[in-house]
């Protein structure tokens, strides 16, 4: 404001002295600048609305894309729980399985062994019996290995089905 009133006092003394010509000048120039602030303004409050609207529409997007991402994890999070039973029940069934295996073994061992006959194996009543075979039954009378095999098809724990526990289920 200072420049503004030295220009009119500059303006008005080469006038000489006549203050109303000056006093216009002054004015439409103060005109000119309020109506270039209120361009300026204007420009300012379109590009911060512009920015408002460009962080709104970034603020749709970015909720779009983690609602998406929510149901992938859900999906994937309940697709690791199916697998994880599946793999619980598995393990189950291989734990069981393995005891059947050790089980087969050793029947398998002891049906080996008692072909040997004569080979050093302690017999019971020269029968051909391994000791190992062969145990007392609580009436006295001696059981033997055959008491566990159907004779129409093998042991009779062979077609018994695998099944897990529902315990299992839970986790």
């Amino acid at each position: 404001m200072a420049s503004s009133s030295s220009t009119y006092r500059s303006s008005s003394s080469s006038d000489g002295g006549n203050p109303s010509g000056s006093v216009v000048a002054v004015d439409d120039r103060k005109r000119k600048r309020m109506l270039s602030n209120r361009e300026s303004a204007r420009r300012s409050r379109m590009r911060k609305q512009k920015h408002v609207d460009d962080l709104t529409a970034q603020i749709n997007q970015l909720s779009n894309d983690n609602r998406q991402i929510l149901t992938s994890l859900n999906v994937t999070t309940q697709l690791y729980m199916k697998i994880q039973a599946e793999n619980s029940i598995l393990t189950a069934q291989m734990s069981e399985l393995s005891t059947r295996l050790e089980s087969l073994n050793e029947i398998v061992d002891l049906v080996t062994s008692t072909t040997n006959v004569g080979g050093g194996i302690d017999q019971i009543d020269g029968c051909g019996f391994d000791d190992r075979t062969v145990g007392i039954n609580c009436d006295g009378y001696y059981d033997d290995m055959m008491s566990g095999v159907n004779l129409w098809g093998g042991s009779v724990y062979s077609n018994q089905p695998i099944m897990a526990n529902d315990m299992m289920n839970m986790y």
